[in-house]
């Protein structure tokens, strides 16, 4: 009993894993709640309601988790105050939240921020926000509205070509979809494939 239990716990162990969470609350602006949370291996979990028991799930490159990990970091894992105390309007109630592996909780709570990296980690998130949003949409068009997956991609198309979009390759089963069927307008096939093959197109060789 006792070796299994030993067994458990560093199973366990050996599972946990960082954690950073960012959380917007904000009535009135659509959606009115995000969640999002990335584990140091780039596993990403989105939700727009606290109650959402089937959040998006998605996996960053290990380089984008490494990224943002490495602001936490020098923000000191959330540890101190962020906001500027300026008399600014209200963006929403902005959290930083960190998880170790070992259990330790540490968090932030903001309006607005004069820090650039603390600047920097809410713009990088809210660009997360809005990826799995476009996914979001671009998924509901599928299903429900096949005049409107055009737009969708053209939003996910923006993103992409600002380098906003945040894990491209959760896309490619629905730009698939569009592109192999033709119950979706030419022109959305046309530019469901263009984006795949962009996607999945291995990066520029270094010049020498």
């Amino acid at each position: 009993m006792r070796i299994a239990f030993a067994l458990l716990a560093a199973v366990t162990c050996l599972s946990a894993q960082e954690k950073i969470t960012f959380t917007k609350v904000f009535p009135g602006s659509i959606p009115d709640y995000c969640f999002v949370q990335v584990a140091k291996d780039g596993a990403l979990v989105y939700k727009e309601a606290v109650a959402d028991d089937k959040p998006l799930q998605a996996k960053l490159t290990q380089a984008e988790a490494d990224s943002l990990f490495g602001m936490a970091a020098k923000l000191d894992y959330f540890k101190g105050n962020l906001e500027s105390g300026l008399k600014v309007a209200n963006t929403g109630k902005k959290t930083f939240r960190y998880e170790s592996a070992s259990g330790e909780e540490s968090q932030t709570v903001f309006n607005y921020s004069l820090d650039v990296t603390a600047q920097q980690l809410w713009d990088r998130f809210e660009q997360i926000a809005q990826s799995e949003r476009a996914y979001i949409d671009l998924d509901r068009a599928i299903h429900f509205d096949k005049l409107g997956v055009n737009d969708a991609l053209a939003r996910i198309e923006e993103l992409w070509l600002n380098k906003e979009l945040a894990a491209p390759l959760q896309f490619i089963p629905l730009l698939t979809r569009v592109a192999t069927h033709e119950s979706f307008m030419h022109l959305a096939r046309e530019r469901a494939a263009r984006l795949k093959d962009e996607f999945t197109a291995p990066p520029p060789t270094p010049a020498p």
